[in-house]
């Protein structure tokens, strides 16, 4: 469908008209439809939720709690998440007003926006980056610009490069850390230096930190835990990762009261809550399941390793990833683009891996892939593409 035809259906807005579908789901798509296919592209864990979260939920379904809960989520749940941040990360918040249960940090990421933006605002998405930041700020009425980080630099993001991009409407920023594609985490120091531009230009932070259990080299740092940032940052995170709970659908949003009450304004127009069940599994995962994660967390840590040494090994430059569970080599050498290899890979070896350039053009000539898989998986997939590449020099 042409960009002229995208704009012409005179039922539907111009906005939704001018945003692509997900470059993620045509590679999803074809893996289905193809037998023996080992993808490295879905952004999951491969383990299923610990058993005593779900027996959690499936107690309160036979004790019948399956009512709304208060639009803020359930009290229990938001103190622990405070407990949490306080004890993980060194940030401190008031359940009260300043904590949202949201349905997945997706939500988060679209109410943060929405809550905060006025038409024409400007939002800088650092890139490469999840694949959601640039539509849902067009749906805010927001204005993207992107700040492009690079291999060279470890995909980390520069003061430098952030100043370049800042103007008198930029409003806010957004970023995640660990990074989705790159894996790549930005320290205690990295993230000092970016938080005085911030200060000096007065913007707000929308911190997407759903990784942050997921580091493999450094501790994570949150950036609310900074001198004088947690006034301006909205902390997203959720359970999906770190607990295997992609499919439960609980998030949360910390930060600024008033910021915080804007957002609950709008979840409790459109969301009402979150799943009771969801929340009650994730109250248990908070509670009792540091050693899941811990034992999960060990497990990517030996794929990452194994995977960073296997592309090198076939001609893949990788710079290593020290959080998430994703590698982002380079694929220049073949001479095709990243949509092309994608495409080719799957097509001759079976092997599903996302295109770098749908998280932004500074990952036009990279592939994502998950290492979110069995060992076995991961070896099968190194085979076939080494084969892919000798074919292909």
């Amino acid at each position: 469908m042409s960009m002229q035809q995208m704009t012409t259906n005179q039922r539907l807005s111009r906005t939704i008209q001018q945003i692509p579908p997900s470059g993620i789901r045509r590679f999803f798509e074809l893996a289905s439809s193809m037998e023996g296919v080992v993808s490295l592209g879905v952004g999951e864990p491969d383990f299923v939720t610990p058993w005593h979260m779900r027996e959690a939920a499936i107690t309160s379904l036979e004790r019948g709690y399956t009512a709304y809960t208060s639009n803020s989520g359930m009290y229990e749940l938001r103190e622990e998440i405070c407990r949490y941040l306080s004890s993980s990360f060194g940030v401190g918040y008031n359940p009260n007003n300043e904590v949202l249960i949201t349905v997945g940090a997706s939500e988060g990421i679209d109410i943060a926006l929405r809550a905060l933006l006025d038409p024409g605002d400007e939002v800088l998405v650092v890139e490469p980056c999840y694949v959601s930041y640039d539509p849902v700020v067009r749906l805010a009425g927001g204005v993207p610009v992107a700040v492009r980080t690079s291999l060279e630099d470890q995909f980390k993001l520069t003061p430098e490069q952030l100043e370049a991009q800042i103007t008198d409407r930029t409003k806010a920023i957004i970023f995640c850390f660990p990074n989705n594609p790159t894996g790549s985490i930005m320290t205690k120091e990295e993230l000092n230096a970016l938080a005085r531009v911030i200060e000096k230009h007065d913007l707000i932070v929308i911190s997407d930190e759903i990784y942050a259990e997921l580091t493999y080299d450094t501790e994570h740092t949150s950036f609310a835990s900074l001198l004088g940032m947690k006034d301006r940052t909205i902390l997203l995170s959720g359970f999906s990762k770190a607990f295997a709970m992609t499919g439960w659908r609980i998030g949360y949003a910390a930060g600024p009261e008033d910021i915080i009450q804007a957002m609950v304004k709008i979840h409790q127009y459109t969301m009402l809550c979150a799943p009771i069940m969801g929340q009650i599994a994730a109250l248990e995962a908070l509670r009792h399941g540091m050693d899941d994660k811990n034992r999960m967390v060990e497990s990517y840590r030996q794929r990452r390793n194994y995977i960073v040494k296997a592309f090198g090994q076939i001609g893949l430059t990788c710079h290593k990833p020290e959080g998430a569970f994703y590698a982002f080599p380079s694929i220049a050498s073949s001479g095709m683009t990243a949509e092309d290899f994608a495409e080719q890979l799957i097509l001759e070896q079976k092997v599903a891996v996302v295109p770098g350039s749908v998280f932004g053009d500074g990952g036009a000539l990279h592939i994502r892939c998950s290492y979110a898989t069995s060992m076995e998986n991961l070896e099968i997939a190194i085979d076939r593409m080494d084969q892919f590449l000798q074919k292909h020099k």
